[in-house]
């Protein structure tokens, strides 16, 4: 079912008011590669990026 002009708004209104948007640049092919290890834990390719930064920051602040 197609989504109305409203709906888009409302969506965009919302994620620019919830979520800061960060861009990364991966060597053709290495998106394939960061998707399917995201995948094989069970997590879309968001959630697995944002889990292994959290990790990370966490391991440094120790």
């Amino acid at each position: 079912m197609p989504v109305s002009d409203a709906q888009m708004r409302a969506k965009a209104k919302y994620e620019a008011k919830t979520y800061d948007i960060l861009t990364i640049r991966l060597k053709k092919g290495e998106r394939d590669i960061v998707k399917h290890c995201a995948e094989a834990h069970g997590e879309s390719l968001n959630g697995f990026v944002v889990r292994i930064i959290h990790e990370a920051m966490e391991k440094d602040s120790e």
